[in-house]
């Protein structure tokens, strides 16, 4: 005959849930989100019922689990941002790659249109990054010609890819294609 006070793992978790709702509404101070809280720990102790070791504290089990999902909601909840108006994901949205890669293709093409010598100030400035100084000595001219030609390479490509220069960097662009370049990928 078995034990009357000895309960089964299923009836001792029912026993328990009055004290994990005191507990999960101490823990959030709300009531919603304290149910929210005692369910999910309901649901994880129920598929790891398993694991419990019977004659042990399931109480303080329970309320480990209880501990545990909370602190990692709270763990996801710093990590998410509320966006309701989609504001926040508008600015950090990606465009597609295929677009990139497209642009990419037009800037290696426009930059291959450039004059050879204001071709290699830009890529010595903007890709190599050199300093003009260092540039002018490489190239063989003044500093100020090396200065000239970045600024007529940055005004031709703007001109070509239909950009406002004094709104772009050129650099990234110039270090993306000089990479594929390299590459071999061009």
């Amino acid at each position: 005959m078995s034990d009357p006070t000895v309960r089964a793992p299923r009836d001792e978790l029912l026993i328990h849930i009055p004290s994990l709702r005191a507990f999960a509404v101490s823990l959030s101070g709300q009531i919603d989100r304290a149910d929210d809280l005692v369910q999910e720990t309901l649901v994880k102790a129920w598929r790891n019922l398993g694991s419990f070791t019977e004659g042990t504290n399931m109480r303080a089990w329970l309320f480990t689990i209880l501990r545990n999902v909370y602190i990692s909601e709270i763990r996801r909840r710093r990590r998410e941002v509320q966006d309701t108006d989609g504001v926040f994901s508008e600015s950090v949205a990606v465009a597609p790659q295929q677009n990139g890669h497209m642009d990419l293709a037009d800037f290696r093409k426009a930059l291959t249109e450039l004059p050879e010598e204001q071709r290699e100030a830009l890529i010595l400035i903007g890709a190599a990054e050199f300093s003009y100084e260092e540039a002018a000595e490489i190239a063989g001219c003044a500093v100020g010609t090396v200065k000239s030609r970045v600024n007529r390479a940055r005004t031709a490509l703007a001109r070509r890819l239909n950009l406002d220069v004094s709104e772009i960097g050129l650099e990234p662009a110039l270090r993306a294609a000089l990479g594929s370049v390299r590459s071999g990928a061009a």
